[in-house]
């Protein structure tokens, strides 16, 4: 083991070429010591990364060194047909596209990957080569005079091909978007440069034989001149033909960040040099070159690398190397801030510190890296190591979270009301402005059908509990009473109120008893609501929705599974009854069509017609079984809808991320993958004419029952008076149940993982919700509660994702469209429900089935409980890496996902049978009860990981920088021992493309390096600074 304060030869030397770093006419070229207490030998062996947070750690005097958003483009001196001009070969926003060889095309944006050997080059050609920072030139042509002239004085350009240098560096730049409508000359040209071109063809034709072997480029007067070359300052003819001869990609340039500067790099090949010139430049204004970039955006650095011929190979990887480093986040801020060449070059040493080695021959150097589907953040990168923290007071924690969400109590009575009322109230005239989108109204439309048929499903079952004292009319107005008074007060908005089993169940035991004693249903009913009202407000006034924060992970994703299965479960049953209804197998079909009386046609000639077509024939039909159509292919055909409602839901669902089509256009098929599948199936069933089954509607607005009305009478001769308190009995199981249904829906749809930013309101979403069952009772109306899977898909269903702006970003979740115009929308439909009758009575009930088995099997992705269940049956090698597979071992993950199995088992069977069904309120308080008895089986980290509303990725994060530095810094160690020479190549990712993944840009080489994010922490410093040592 080497001693400490020895140092390692690395393969470029640490210190810079002498001379001026500073560009002509630049304010700084004074010797300001801006290390303040630093020296510069400090400076020299601090570790790349302590250099970097330094310079990026000063403050910026001026606004000339502010980063900005930057589009790399690089282009290379070619030969096209008979001119020379410089090529656009490739480009980078974040990712790199190339410039397809045979196809003509950019090629798809993919994770740039460089050779070793082009990056060592590189840091030697800025440690050898020009460096002009700050330069003031207003176009191409005073840029290039500058340029030479330092060259020249430097020693490393001679004064004999000065002239051709700058004649070179003005030759016309060609975009890749300008090929598809070249011609060989441009439009516009003046009759002075048509003449030249003429005569130069002359002249070449006599010279042909003596042009270099390898067909390079040479200098010549035929070479057309870049527009940006002539005075941009001097108004006239020079500026006109500029902007006539270049116009910009303006498609391509509404991927470009706003506010973003170009940079240029120009890589090429001459006859007339012996060695290898090399400049960077950065302009201390971004100018607009005239045709030097394909998008017109200022630019701001430029990158020049000429040479003798048979180096064109290298100069590209060098070129490539350079433009990958100037779409680094962390390179490209310190290239804005640099005030001298050594900081150039510890932001090329960082980026080499921050690179990970794949080993030769163990990947695949044909194919191209796909961009991750997401890029961590690189601040990590640009701050020092930070204190070690005070251990945070878990408990303290918590109970900040809880009072942030209002789940903390007050001390005083509506405490928790109030605080709702304040913290939505700033909200509320956003809740509809943020509504402006066709999401929302994709939304809408696809909640109402999923919210219509549940409505009127549940009030046919309703009317044979109740003696049909109510049914689907009442439904509908319940519907359209409750989710208007929701949509317009609640806290939550985006929970969508709906009809539930448990609700059925506790009418039909009222319904039973009130039978049994002889009394007013309705009445009775009333008495029970009034009760249920004034306890909920009770509860709201004592806060007792801070129970909530008892309801973990454990029981809503129980909650939310068995809810999803129920919807599963039923759409397939509905389905199997139709079959029963409707076999396929009935025998013969007694009903012939036979020619009309009088007519000449045989019964054989009219016996090929059907029920349908007969009588449009002048048949007449004959046979037992006439007065109905035949239904042997009612099940078929409703087996068909419902898969294909289905399939066309899930399938157009993902669509978004599909290869086809503009993202715009991507993105509404997605948002209307339901509402397609509907009118696709209906029509589909319309067309083959199967008598399926169809949605029925009311069609007249009065109750079911003509002996009651809409309001309902408090007292009845045939209940006794104190009917009305102990009323208070029953109304205590159904404030229970109420209470756990709305608040576990609240809990989910308040998920951390949604990013809600509005905030929640669950003590004011139950004082709305009691004012509305009041409302409800007094008017003999169903109650309508937070329904979960309607919730779940309402959510899903107005997600937010990023605009992908750069070339092969992937988009990112960005929250939920927050409004209550959605909710409102959707309940005021359904209330006007009866004046569609003849529309909605064209849908088949197979395609509704096959939607709530959609919202069924969407609303359990996400769910970590199903995952869980799902990984029990995967090997242990094609386990998905989520977060508890990493930190819980994996019989303890199967056994916590064994217990839970359990209690959804015990659910569903409390659920399924009648006796028994209306304790099941109870036993989610009971599952609360299972969850802290865990705390005797599981250690508190493991609950934590396995029973934690966190977000995954959030979580992911942190433990990729707990487990990820030990690794990290043995790949790092092992970097710089290779040399010029070195096999290996560089797979440069932006910022920290730390995911895993394997592939190439397809260049030479065996080796693979990834780049990644460093740990800010005091051991990556100490791992960083051992890269200097041995």
């Amino acid at each position: 083991m080497a001693e400490k304060n020895e140092y390692i030869e690395l393969p470029w030397t640490m210190n810079s070429s002498s001379g001026d770093d500073e560009a002509p006419k630049d304010p700084r070229t004074g010797g300001e010591d801006f290390t303040q207490q630093f020296t510069e030998n400090d400076f020299e062996v601090t570790p790349p990364a302590q250099r970097v947070q330094f310079i990026l750690g000063e403050d910026v005097d001026d606004g000339t060194h502010v980063s900005h958003p930057l589009f790399s483009e690089m282009g290379m001196l070619v030969k096209e047909g008979d001119e020379i001009e410089w090529k656009e070969t490739a480009r980078w926003i974040k990712f790199e596209e190339d410039v397809e060889e045979g196809g003509n095309r950019w090629s798809k944006p993919h994770v740039a990957t460089l050779s070793l050997h082009s990056l060592f080059e590189l840091r030697r050609l800025l440690v050898n080569g020009s460096v002009m920072l700050d330069m003031e030139a207003q176009n191409l042509e005073v840029m290039a005079d500058l340029v030479c002239d330092h060259m020249v004085s430097a020693g490393t350009l001679p004064p004999g091909v000065k002239d051709k240098v700058k004649d070179a560096l003005l030759r016309r730049h060609r975009h890749q978007h300008e090929y598809a409508k070249k011609t060989r000359l441009p439009i516009i040209r003046s009759l002075a440069d048509m003449r030249n071109h003429s005569s130069s063809k002359k002249k070449k034709s006599n010279s042909k034989h003596s042009r270099p072997a390898q067909n390079l480029p040479s200098i010549t007067e035929d070479m057309v001149k870049s527009p940006s070359n002539q005075s941009m300052a001097r108004p006239g003819s020079g500026t006109e033909l500029s902007e006539q001869q270049h116009k910009g990609n303006t498609h391509f340039m509404r991927k470009i960040p706003p506010g973003a500067e170009a940079s240029n790099i120009l890589v090429g090949e001459v006859d007339f040099l012996e060695r290898t010139l090399s400049c960077f430049i950065r302009l201390s204004q971004a100018v607009v070159l005239g045709d030097l970039t394909e998008v017109p955006v200022p630019t701001r650095f430029v990158f020049i690398l000429l040479g003798p011929p048979g180096s064109q190979s290298n100069f590209h990887e060098i070129g490539r190397a350079m433009a990958t480093l100037m779409s680094d986040e962390i390179f490209h801020e310190v290239a804005y801030r640099a005030r001298k060449r050594d900081h150039l070059l510890s932001g090329v040493d960082e980026f080499l510190d921050a690179v990970t080695v794949l080993p030769p021959g163990e990947w695949d150097p044909t194919i191209r890296i796909e961009p991750p589907a997401a890029i961590p953040s690189q601040e990590i990168r640009k701050r020092p190591p930070e204190l070690p923290k005070e251990e945070v007071d878990e408990e303290e924690e918590e109970a900040r979270l809880r009072e942030e969400n209002g789940l903390s109590r007050t001390g005083r009575l509506f405490g928790g009301l109030i605080n709702d009322i304040k913290r939505k109230a700033p909200w509320y005239i956003s809740d509809y402005k943020d509504a402006l989108s066709m999401q929302c109204v994709a939304s809408w439309i696809f909640l109402y059908f999923a919210c219509l048929s549940p409505i009127i499903t549940f009030g046919g079952l309703l009317a044979e509990a109740t003696g049909k004292h109510m049914a689907a009319m009442e439904s509908l107005v319940s519907g359209f009473v409750c989710g208007m008074g929701y949509g317009l007060f609640s806290g939550q908005p985006l929970t969508i109120l709906g009809s539930t089993g448990p609700v059925l169940v506790f009418e039909s035991i009222i319904y039973e008893f009130c039978q049994k004693m002889g009394w007013e249903y309705m009445t009775f009913r009333f008495w029970i609501g009034m009760w249920v009202a004034g306890i909920c407000i009770v509860l709201t006034a004592i806060d007792a929705s801070a129970l909530v924060c008892y309801i973990t992970r454990f029981t809503e994703e129980n909650f939310a599974t068995l809810i999803a299965f129920i919807f599963i479960y039923k759409a397939i049953e509905n389905v199997m009854v139709i079959g029963k209804n409707f076999p396929v197998n009935q025998g013969i079909y007694d009903c012939v069509c036979t020619p009309p009386i009088g007519s000449n046609a045989s019964v054989i000639d009219y016996a090929k017609y059907n029920w349908n077509s007969c009588e449009s024939y002048n048949g007449t039909l004959v046979g037992g079984d006439c007065g109905k159509p035949p239904t042997e292919n009612v099940f078929l055909m409703s087996l068909v809808l419902c898969a294909g409602t289905f399939l066309i839901s899930t399938v157009l669902k993902e669509f978004k991320n599909a290869l086809f089509f503009p993202s715009i256009v991507r993105q509404y098929i997605s948002d209307f993958s339901v509402l397609i599948a509907i009118f696709a199936m209906s029509f589909f069933d319309y067309s083959l004419g199967v008598p399926t089954q169809k949605l029925e509607v009311p069609n007249e607005l009065k109750p079911t029952l003509s002996t009651r009305g809409w309001l309902i009478p408090p007292f009845a001769e045939k209940n006794p008076w104190w009917s009305a308190i102990i009323a208070v009995f029953p109304a205590l199981l159904g404030t229970i149940l109420i209470f756990m249904d709305q608040q576990i829906t609240a809990v989910i749809v308040n998920r951390k993982e949604n990013k809600l930013k509005k905030g929640c309101g669950y003590h004011l979403d139950l004082f709305i919700l009691s004012i509305l069952i009041a409302i409800c009772s007094m008017m003999g109306l169903p109650w309508f509660v937070a329904a979960t899977v309607l919730s779940i898909n309402h959510v899903n269903s107005l997600k937010l994702e990023s605009e992908c702006s750069a070339p092969g970003e992937k988009p990112q979740f960005l929250g939920v469209r927050e409004q209550r115009v959605t909710h409102i929308l959707i309940f005021l439909t359904i209330g006007v429900s009866v004046l569609l009758t003849p529309l909605l009575g064209n849908i088949p009930m197979p395609v509704l089935f096959g939607v709530f088995l959609y919202m069924g099997v969407a609303s359990l992705k996400g769910l970590q409980f199903f995952d869980r269940i799902l990984i029990m049956f995967m090997p242990a090698k094609y386990q998905p890496d989520y977060m508890f597979l990493r930190q819980v071992p994996i019989k303890r993950v199967h056994l916590f996902t064994m217990i839970q199995l359990a209690c959804l088992i015990i659910l569903w069977l409390i659920k399924s049978f009648s006796q028994t069904s209306i304790l099941f309120p109870l036993m989610l308080v009971v599952m609360i009860g299972i969850r802290k008895a865990l705390d005797l089986v599981f250690t508190r980290r493991e609950l934590k990981i396995l029973d934690d509303i966190m977000p995954e990725m959030t979580k992911r994060a942190a433990a990729d920088d707990l487990h990820k530095l030990d690794a990290e810094v043995g790949l790092l160690a092992r970097i710089f021992p290779w040399g010029k020479g070195s096999r290996g190549r560089v797979v440069t990712k932006p910022p920290g493309l730390d995911d895993g993944i394997v592939g190439s840009g397809g260049a030479v080489g065996a080796g693979l390096i990834t780049c990644t994010t460093s740990n800010a922490n005091e051991k990556e410093f100490e791992a960083q600074s051992s890269l200097l040592k041995k």
